[in-house]
C-alpha cells in the first residue's frame, strides 16, 4: 500500500521550506503540527528535539524521519517537508537532508508507531519515489504522491 493519507493531511505538507538548522526545522514542524492537527507547536518542537538528542534520525540518502510522542493524539500523524536547501543532519551516510517526514504518536502507540515508521521508511527507500518528491512542483503535488495518486500530473 503506497497510500499514506491516513498519516498525512494536505495541510501537513510543505514544499521549498527554508530551515538553516535542525532547531529551526523542528520549530517549523511544530508550527505545521499546530496548523494541521491543532497541537501545541512548542511541545512538538521540544519532543522532536529531545528525540534527536538521543541520535540522528537521518537515515541516509538525504532523508530524515524525526519522531516524537505527543499526549492527546488519537493516532499516529505525519508531517512532510521538502527543504529548499539540504541541511546537515549527522545522517548515517553524512549526506545532508532535504526530505523530512516527521511522525507524531500517542505515548502508548508502540506497535502502531513502529508500523507507521516502517511504512514511511519503506516508501522513502524507493529511489524513484524520492526522485518524484524532489521534482514535485508544489505542496499539493507532494501530497498527491504521498496519497498514492501516482499520475503524471502528481509531479507536475
Amino acid at each position: 500500500m503506497n497510500d499514506l493519507s491516513d498519516l498525512l493531511k494536505p495541510e501537513a505538507v510543505r514544499s521549498g521550506t527554508p530551515a538553516g538548522s535542525k532547531k529551526k526545522l523542528f520549530a517549523l514542524l511544530g508550527e505545521a503540527a499546530a496548523a494541521a492537527y491543532g497541537l501545541d507547536a512548542a511541545e512538538v518542537t521540544g519532543r522532536l528535539a529531545a528525540r534527536e538528542k538521543l541520535g540522528s534520525t537521518g537515515f541516509g540518502g538525504g532523508i530524515a524521519i524525526p519522531h516524537g510522542k505527543i499526549a492527546g493524539l488519537a493516532g499516529v500523524r505525519g508531517l512532510f517537508v521538502r527543504l529548499d536547501k539540504p541541511l546537515d543532519f549527522a545522517s548515517v551516510d553524512d549526506l545532508p537532508v532535504d526530505l523530512v517526514f516527521a511522525l507524531l504518536s500517542p505515548p502508548d502507540a508502540g506497535a502502531e508507531h513502529l508500523k507507521a515508521l516502517a511504512r514511511v521508511s519503506r516508501r522513502l527507500r524507493d529511489r524513484a519515489f524520492t526522485a518524484k518528491l524532489r521534482g514535485a512542483g508544489s505542496a499539493d503535488a507532494l501530497y498527491a504522491l504521498w496519497a498514492g495518486a501516482e499520475s503524471r500530473d502528481a509531479a507536475a
